[in-house]
């Protein structure tokens, strides 16, 4: 991959940096593909004021939309959103309905709308009031807002008003801005994938302005989305308080890179400028929707790739769902054979999967079940907090009280038959030994404090005890001592934490024979190495929150994970463990 730049109006190729080459001129004036031209058609342009938000209430913006002289209504038209979207709707900017019209009367584009979005303001209310503006936390703020705001806000009002229909195909959508605007456009794509494939960031903010400069960190460890990006910056673009904008956007390409993501980087001599973005944007708009319809697919790691989180994927295979239509899918394990037991904490009821691979009734009347796990002794352990106890069922689904009035969530069993258990309410973890005594062995403190204990796994060799806390961003990690107490517990797996909040939501764990541990959160299943640093993590198989994941199958290989209604698998590259099974690690990577 080669890196365009302009240097003394020299085009310079610099190794290892970018793809294919892009034609300019160094004085980056506005060729003839962002001039009217004779004979293409004319498409027509209409701005609006939007002030019906629901995502950022209050704010009043202006839109402006392109619908190309092409459009007829016959089918879903293809999408390009402008963050900024003045500039580019203006002609004294980048002119981008022109260039579109260009593009598409020569077939370089889909017929494409074009939606001109500027950033919203909480207009004073008196004339002498400074109204509030939005453009950085709508922009340069991580998370979905910005993305749902123009999924269920702008988009939909723009079929109405204008009697338009636009496809939901993420592969028809593409959305660009510059500057903030251009790190909103990547955050977009990037927190919904669903719905946006294509991208133009132009002088990107990836600086700490809301900690964009995180961007370039996540790329190297979340599992490669089907996004194709296109990236242009100055090597004299700003450093101020924030950080330097011209290494963050180089930070970001290497990523991309490093990752195997479909994508470009146009560097040029320009400041914090537009000028440079607006002379190629024909070309970033070719380079966006070649080979159209041909689908954006994701990085599988294939060779000439190295992003470490497809090592422990397995090409070609994807979530598959194994059961659904239950109250809240939880509590995931199995047996000896790899079988899938999980629990209905809603209905109270434990599903296995059958001989065909499909669920089956297990056991009724549960006790709102919230952890499963199998012992030594081929029993299958619950923690049933509906009814204040552990209990322990047979293979005919014959049930035996472990324990009584205890308030367990989720639980641990040892090779030697002891049960580790979570109290999240008073913020303990308690032990249940041979003789099924009850003992604290950590209760939160303010110098130790866990504000709630949820999952909990041994680790293959029983040496230690990783703990999640949900409302944290840590798990915690406990060596077993010889009398099987706990101690040495600190916060140890550091995991990521969403923009929003620095609650992880962990919960469910499990590990694979190296000693990684795959957490699920908020963000995704978080794959953590044994010293305790996120190394990967993979999407989730939908939205909202994973309850429990856990290694299963023939030889292991098959990650099931329980959310919301449904339970799903996919096949990776790794192999679980048995938790009763004692497993010799290997020295880690330090």
């Amino acid at each position: 991959m080669m890196t365009i730049r302009i240097a003394a109006g020299v085009l310079l190729l610099t190794p290892v940096l970018a793809a294919q080459s892009i034609p300019q001129n160094p004085d980056y004036v506005l060729g003839p593909d962002s001039k009217p031209k004779a004979g293409v058609p004319r498409g027509k342009v209409e701005k609006f004021s939007f002030e019906t938000s629901r995502i950022y209430p209050g704010t009043t913006r202006a839109v402006s939309v392109y619908v190309p002289a092409q459009y007829d209504g016959s089918k879903p038209a293809c999408l390009m959103v402008f963050e900024d979207g003045s500039g580019y709707a203006s002609e004294t900017g980048s002119r981008a309905p022109v260039v579109m019209d260009n593009l598409i009367g020569e077939g370089s584009m889909p017929v494409t709308i074009g939606i001109f979005v500027d950033p919203g303001v909480t207009p004073g209310v008196t004339p002498e009031q400074m109204g509030r503006y939005h453009r950085s936390l709508e922009y340069d703020g991580l998370g979905d807002g910005n993305a749902r705001f123009l999924i269920e806000d702008v988009i939909p009002e723009v079929e109405k008003r204008f009697h338009v229909k636009i496809s939901p195909n993420p592969d028809d959508r593409g959305v660009a801005g510059g500057s903030s605007g251009g790190i909103a456009a990547f955050t977009a794509a990037w927190e919904r994938p669903d719905a946006f494939h294509r991208v133009i960031s132009y002088i990107g903010s990836y600086t700490n302005l809301r900690g964009g400069d995180t961007i370039a960190d996540m790329i190297r460890k979340v599992e490669p989305k089907p996004l194709r990006v296109f990236m242009q910056d100055g090597s004299n673009d700003q450093s101020i308080y924030s950080g330097a904008w011209f290494p963050a956007n180089q930070l970001v390409y290497g990523s991309l890179e490093y990752a195997g993501y479909d994508a470009k980087f146009v560097i040029g001599t320009e400041g914090h400028s537009g000028r440079q973005g607006s002379s190629i944007l024909p070309e970033a708009l070719r380079w966006l929707w070649r080979e159209y319809p041909k689908p954006i697919p994701a990085s599988t790691g294939g060779p000439g790739t190295r992003h470490y989180v497809t090592d422990f994927l397995d090409p070609g295979k994807d979530w598959e769902v194994v059961g659904q239509g239950y109250g809240m899918a939880d509590a995931a394990a199995v047996d000896k054979d790899g079988v899938l037991y999980f629990g209905d904490s809603k209905a109270s009821k434990i599903y296995k999967l059958g001989g065909d691979g499909r669920p089956v009734v297990f056991r009724e009347n549960a006790g709102g079940v919230s952890g499963l796990m199998f012992g030594p002794d081929g029993r299958l352990y619950a923690a049933e907090p509906g009814k204040k106890r552990i209990v322990s069922y047979g293979a005919d689904g014959a049930e035996s009280v472990v324990a009584s009035a205890v308030d367990a969530h989720d639980l641990a069993v040892t090779s030697k038959g002891l049960i580790y258990f979570t109290d999240p309410a008073a913020r303990r973890i308690w032990l249940l030994d041979a003789a099924k005594r009850k003992r604290v062995v950590f209760q939160s403190t303010a110098e130790s404090s866990m504000a709630f204990p949820s999952g909990l796994r041994l680790t293959p060799d029983e040496h230690l005890l990783n703990v999640a806390d949900r409302d944290g961003r840590w798990v915690w990690s406990f060596e077993i001592a010889p009398d099987n107490l706990l101690r040495y517990g600190m916060a140890f797996h550091h995991l990521e934490a969403p923009d929003d909040s620095a609650v992880t939501q962990a919960g469910g764990m499990t590990l694979d024979t190296t000693g990684h541990l795959f957490v699920a959160t908020k963000l995704g299943i978080q794959i953590c190495d044994q010293p305790g640093r996120v190394v990967g993590i993979l999407r989730k198989p939908q939205a909202g929150v994973v309850n429990s994941v856990v290694f299963g199958g023939a030889g292991l290989h098959t990650l099931y994970a329980t959310a919301g209604d449904k339970v799903y698998a996919r096949t990776l590259r790794r192999t679980g463990v048995l938790p009763w099974v004692p497993v010799k690690l290997p020295r880690p990577q330090l």
